[in-house]
């Protein structure tokens, strides 16, 4: 998908809008303005709760920018369940009103991870390789409804850094594994932007 494909709105609300104005234009064409208008503050709610503004992205190769608009929670050396190796995650909490739409960290390709965890607290994690051959995992964590994150990208796709790649309706948790030395450029507390904000940069020896 291409990082200016659906830009402003995302397409996933597009349905629940198209629907809430045609019974909006029903409701005004039956029965009046007045009857019409809490339909179409609806629709100004969905199309607020579905923007998908655009983003300046960075044009370092070797940073690495916020996968989503949050606060990041934690900032720590861990043990990657995924790759199986010493990495650092940052995990990053989502707004339930901020902007759903996740983006990719970095450019590169989508492979499989080598351990494929299953599970509420442990989704499925998607590994990205650079072009230098630096490894790092997004895992999105369920939303605020337990609603199921949606990812755009498929193993062996190459994706751009800042694209847009993945949803989590009303929000939830992103984590990032990152190689281990990579320099931290956000702590708990930081508030990040999605595709425009470095929260790390890839350090090569």
């Amino acid at each position: 998908m291409a990082a200016s494909r659906y830009p402003y709105f995302a397409r996933v609300g597009w349905p629940p809008f198209l629907a809430l104005a045609a019974l909006a234009f029903l409701a005004f064409k039956i029965a009046g303005w007045a009857w019409s208008l809490p339909l179409w503050l609806t629709c100004g709610l969905i199309i607020y709760l579905y923007r998908d503004p655009y983003r300046e992205i960075p044009s370092s190769p070797l940073a690495v920018v916020s996968p989503a608009d949050g606060v990041v929670r934690a900032v720590e050396e861990v043990t990657d369940p995924y790759l199986e190796r010493d990495a650092v995650r940052l995990d990053i909490q989502m707004s339930h009103a901020g902007v759903y739409s996740t983006r990719s960290p970095v450019e590169g390709k989508i492979l499989e991870p080598k351990n494929s965890i299953q599970g509420d607290e442990q989704p499925h994690g998607v590994w990205l390789k650079t072009d230098e051959d630096d490894d790092l995992v997004v895992v999105m964590h369920r939303g605020l409804l337990r609603n199921l994150p949606r990812c755009y990208v498929r193993v062996g796709e190459r994706v751009g850094q800042g694209q847009r790649c993945g949803y989590i309706q009303t929000g939830g948790r992103v984590e990032v594994y990152l190689p281990r030395h990579s320099r931290i450029q956000v702590s708990s507390g930081s508030h990040v932007k999605a595709g425009s904000d470095v929260i790390a940069t890839l350090v090569h020896k």
